[in-house]
């Protein structure tokens, strides 16, 4: 019986630490798309500079869209 105990044992603890680096991964995950959403917004910031200030200049060209 300690064979199978010990095995039980040893999944169990593999599964913990599964768990927390996933817990750790997650975290990790919503501190990127925190960060991307950022600097997403500050591009569409750029853009609409770059767009203002192409039009005051007397260039109506606009911004290739993709």
């Amino acid at each position: 019986m300690g064979v199978v105990t010990n095995k039980v044992w040893d999944a169990l603890t593999t599964v913990i630490k599964m768990n927390d680096k996933v817990v750790s991964l997650a975290g990790t995950v919503k501190e990127q798309q925190v960060k991307i959403e950022s600097l997403t917004e500050r591009v569409i910031r750029l853009e609409a500079t770059l767009e203002l200030l192409m039009r005051t200049s007397g260039d109506n060209r606009k911004l290739p869209r993709s």
